[in-house]
């Protein structure tokens, strides 16, 4: 047995999008042929003429709702366009912004470097004559060396958030690429639905 799914791709490969129009706007003319070839004072004539009318109704309203349909997908594309413009344009600004931060990281640990190599030249300054004068240099260079290294936590600390940042726009890409999809296979499904339904209606209608 076929599952659903299985027979709407079906329907959709055998009758394509203008499947039930196409339908609709056969049953019309035939409706009309058999309309002509009656009586037009009989009942049947009535009930055709009838049947016609509701037909017409049915093509303009599918007519209308495709024209909707198709309004609103111009409008989410565009919507869509936007909103992948502007994450590109944060993605861009993360990475620039986490080139930023490897660069001062960098230079903050070169200073850090150059500070021990220092604070290892003022050790041995320290045994020379002067030793007040040495003293007070080291603990401005100990100082100098704490400053850093606050500076080094500062900016690790920057670069883990922006790569949190990045991790969060990725994110949303893959979350905007699984709604699309949804979408997609939402308006699909809602098409089929609606032609079964039209197929149902026309042929209650025919019984009749």
């Amino acid at each position: 047995m076929a599952t659903d799914e299985e027979v709407i791709r079906k329907r959709l490969l055998i009758e394509g999008e203008s499947g039930g129009d196409d339908r609709r706007i056969s049953n019309l003319l035939k409706t009309f042929i058999k309309w002509c070839d009656t009586d037009q004072s009989s009942d049947e004539s009535t009930v055709t003429y009838q049947k016609m009318q509701m037909m017409l109704a049915q093509v303009d309203f599918a007519m209308e709702r495709t024209q909707l349909i198709h309004q609103m997908n111009i409008k989410e594309m565009s919507n869509y366009e936007e909103l992948y413009s502007s994450i590109e344009q944060n993605i861009r600004d993360a990475h620039r912004q986490i080139a930023d931060c490897k660069a001062e990281l960098q230079d903050a640990k070169r200073e850090r470097k150059n500070r021990q190599e220092y604070d290892t030249l003022a050790k041995v300054i320290q045994k020379q004559p002067d030793r007040k004068e040495t003293l007070s240099k080291l603990q401005e260079l100990d100082k100098d060396l704490g400053d850093l290294t606050k500076s080094k936590e500062s900016l690790e600390q920057k670069l883990e958030e922006r790569r949190k940042q990045f991790h969060v726009l990725i994110s949303a890409i893959h979350e905007l690429q699984r709604i699309l999809e949804a979408d997609e296979k939402q308006q699909k499904l809602d098409l089929t639905n609606d032609s079964l339904l039209d197929e149902s209606m026309d042929t209650s209608l025919t019984d009749k």
